[in-house]
């Protein structure tokens, strides 16, 4: 799936069935459901699992609390706009999944 695929799926009501786990989890973000987004976030203990959590924190403003995911993800804490972040995600776990 490209990246344009990806967004262009978020004008539907459900996700496609071809998208899971993480990327399913910015699905849900980005739809405006944080709830579901964070609990399929929480079941990858990766560095990628890290980063999305470290996320959907510094996205509800939970700054201290996105900054341990971040490190668990292993990066710094972010300076680029939550919709710049989502994006960078987005493409990084497109091409790398």
């Amino acid at each position: 799936m490209t990246s344009t695929e990806f967004k262009s799926s978020l004008r539907n009501s459900s996700p496609p069935e071809s998208i899971k786990g993480l990327l399913l989890a910015l699905w849900h973000d980005a739809k405006g459901d944080w709830h579901s987004a964070h609990k399929i976030a929480q079941d990858f203990e990766t560095h990628d699992g890290s980063w999305v959590h470290a996320y959907l924190h510094r996205k509800e403003e939970d700054d201290s609390n996105a900054r341990y995911w971040y490190s668990r993800a292993r990066k710094k804490f972010p300076k680029v706009s939550l919709e710049t972040e989502w994006d960078e995600i987005a493409t990084y776990l497109l091409e790398n999944s």
